[in-house]
């Protein structure tokens, strides 16, 4: 199977209803690791999900995304929901694992 373009996983995910953002407004980074980022700027995920009321659930690609933006939404009603990193850079884990965990979104689909 091949991936898809840009632009039509942007549609695929428009169509499901998903919403992508990222927890780091802006950093410097040398390279493409998150462990590379310095000085980062969270981006206002707060503000965000207080303008979505019919958001049931945010999900987190990483630890660091995870430990960026879990803290901002610790009090609010939603489904927070930790997932391994779907870069390939992060092996520790065989891909049918992260397919696994990744697939339990599906839930806040319907």
């Amino acid at each position: 199977m091949s991936a898809l373009e840009y632009e039509a996983r942007l549609a695929a995910l428009q169509k499901a209803r998903i919403a992508l953002w990222d927890t780091v407004a802006s950093a410097r980074r040398a390279g493409s690791l998150d462990s590379a980022i310095r000085e980062a700027e969270h981006a206002p995920l707060a503000d965000l999900v207080a303008t979505l009321p019919a958001l049931r659930a945010v999900a987190f690609n990483g630890r660091k995304a995870s430990a960026i933006g879990r803290p901002q939404l610790a009090q609010s009603n939603l489904a927070l929901v930790d997932l391994p990193s779907s870069s390939p850079a992060f092996a520790a884990m065989p891909l049918a694992d992260k397919e696994r965990l990744w697939a339990g979104l599906a839930d806040f689909l319907s």
